[in-house]
């Protein structure tokens, strides 16, 4: 007799999956990943983190330097200073790209895709040449400095509007893409029940984009308070945290209170990348399979109010960039306005020079060609092992970490990890590959998610038939996988490009005379009091951005159709 079905039932033992030499070799590739992340995240931040704790001598003496800190007025009004203006900048952006956005995608207005491209432009541009132009607009010889009332444009007015045209592509793309996924569905029950068009503005189409609104605050606020151009071009007396970094160390020479005031403005870029984490996590999808993709009806009166309302925003766009390019060619603002091109002589300018305008096309290049393959086959590995769940979060989550780092922090940083006595990579440091590695580093996490998001598009089942027919796992790699992603591939090619052009807060610690950039340049030109120069430099880095991003657009074009033809059947 049993006791029930299960009597003398012998369970057999769990049998763990036999580990492969493929999936050695994958784990072996994810340790080098591992060891890069270690070397270019997480000791550097390590060592800044216990600089702070040190005197000068390298002594431990506990929290003396942040009581230091916080007990000089100077330096700890910056925090007020930082927050006001980023919090002014953000909500004066994400209102403004919240209404260009809403014009793209609910009206029916003419020119759409060249008002879109227009307010990418301030991507290709470092954030010093905004500041640069409303000199020339607002300053004390500016051209329309009357609309200023009396007030100057050195202060929290002028870096509030620099930063708001520099922002303002990043919250663009944020909350036209999260406009775009509409059903039009709601819509429509909106109207059979009634509702006026008020009232189905705030019941369906805001709540369907609050979540790409807080997205936009963040990264807006994010980027703000970690700037270091604008500030430090027409920021005059108003302190703000990443430029007293920049004054602590080089104008100082006093590391530690660098280190502390690093800390300081990690943490509320920290925070808001936390905060923007936990709400992205509460998103749910409001696009079903059954959806249907929201029409605008043409409306003349709003089609002009909307075009009326992006005609505007698109002028102050072009315009700011057309005076820094008028100021770059005139001969001597503002008593010779002839046109010359004496400002693109580099060479003969304090702290400028053509060199630095090569060297960065060559970082730009191998930060694209080394990044790129890096990050990618890094994400690859990530998705694409088997097992080791413990050591693939772990690297997922060190791949996170750049994101929450302020460019200039981890550019101090580096100074401290890669000049310390006995470290064996010492030798990279004041050379172009220092350069390189912050920078792809900087910009790993957005690259690292792109790759991410097109590798889990792909289904596990491309390896597993591979797997079945015995064929090695990189020729799969190479021959399946690169093909299909090929679009996300080069979209973080260009990516690294056209951010290792126009970054500043990352290098500006770890170049050398050899290795000048031309984003360092500018504002060593502006420095020096080579004004137009400088927005000479400025124009020079948008132009070749614009050029690399034409150049991608058609490269794209070409290989999605041979790379893309299973798409279309």
């Amino acid at each position: 007799m049993t006791d029930g079905p299960q009597a003398g039932v012998i369970e057999a033992p769990l049998v763990k999956p036999k580990v492969g030499r493929e999936d050695w070799v994958m784990r072996a590739g994810l340790a080098v990943i591992g060891v890069y992340l270690l070397v270019a995240v997480v000791f550097p931040l390590y060592t800044i983190l216990s600089k702070s704790f040190q005197d000068e001598r390298g002594t431990f003496i506990g929290l003396d330097n942040y009581a230091e800190y916080f007990a000089t007025p100077a330096l700890f009004y910056s925090i007020n200073n930082s927050l006001t203006v980023s919090v002014i900048s953000m909500v004066i952006t994400v209102g403004l790209a919240f209404g260009y956005a809403y014009g793209l995608t609910r009206s029916c207005m003419p020119g759409k895709g060249v008002f879109k491209a227009i307010a990418l432009i301030p991507i290709l541009a470092p954030s010093l040449l905004p500041a640069i132009s409303l000199r020339y607009l607002f300053g004390a010889q500016g051209m329309i400095k009357g609309l200023l009332m009396g007030e100057t444009i050195y202060g929290p007015i002028g870096i509030v509007i620099g930063e708001v045209f520099w922002t303002f592509p990043h919250a663009l793309l944020i909350i036209f893409t999260a406009l775009s996924l509409s059903d039009a569905r709601l819509y429509e029950a909106a109207e059979a029940l009634g509702a006026s068009k008020l009232r189905t503005f705030f019941t369906v189409t805001l709540p369907g984009a609050k979540y790409g609104l807080i997205s936009a605050c963040f990264v807006v606020f994010t980027l703000v308070i970690t700037d270091f151009g604008v500030p430090k071009v027409i920021g005059g007396g108003y302190n703000v945290l990443a430029v007293d970094i920049y004054k602590q160390v080089v104008g100082q020479r006093n590391f530690q209170m660098g280190a502390v005031v690093g800390l300081v403005l990690l943490a509320p870029a920290l925070l808001a990348f936390i905060a923007d984490r936990m709400i992205q996590g509460k998103q749910v999808a409001l696009l079903s399979a059954r959806a249907v993709p929201y029409e605008p009806r043409p409306d003349r009166r709003f089609d002009l109010a909307m075009l009326a309302f992006c005609g505007t925003v698109a002028f102050i766009i072009i315009g700011i960039l057309a005076v820094a390019q008028f100021a770059a060619l005139v001969k001597f603002w503002p008593y010779n306005l002839s046109l010359v091109l004496d400002s693109y002589q580099f060479d003969l300018m304090d702290g400028g020079s053509w060199g630095a305008f090569w060297n960065s096309l060559k970082m730009a290049a191998w930060t694209a060609v080394i990044g790129t393959a890096v990050i990618f086959t890094g994400a690859y590995l990530v998705e694409k092992s088997k097992g080791f769940e413990h050591g693939r979060g772990l690297i997922q989550l060190m791949c996170m970490i750049p994101l929450a780092v302020p460019g200039i922090v981890l550019g101090l940083a580096y100074i401290f990890f890669f000049n310390a006595l006995g470290n064996p990579l010492g030798f990279i440091y004041h050379t172009l590959i220092i350069l390189v590695l912050c920078t792809i580093t900087h910009f790993y996490t957005v690259s690292h998610l792109t790759a991410t998001t097109a590798l889990k598009q792909m289904d596990a089942e491309f390896e597993a038939v591979s797997s079945s027919l015995k064929v090695p796992f990189y020729r799969t790699f190479v021959r399946v996988t690169v093909p299909v992603c090929m679009p996300a591939i080069l979209d973080i090619s260009i990516y690294l490009f056209v951010n290792a052009m126009t970054t500043v807060s990352a290098v500006i610690f770890l170049y050398s005379a050899d290795t000048q950039l031309a984003s360092v340049a500018v504002l060593n030109m502006d420095d020096a009091g080579d004004t137009a120069p400088a927005a000479a430099m400025g124009m020079m880095i948008v132009y070749t951005s614009a050029t690399v991003r034409l150049l991608h657009f058609l490269l794209t074009r070409g290989i999605a159709r041979r790379t893309q033809a299973w798409r279309k059947r």
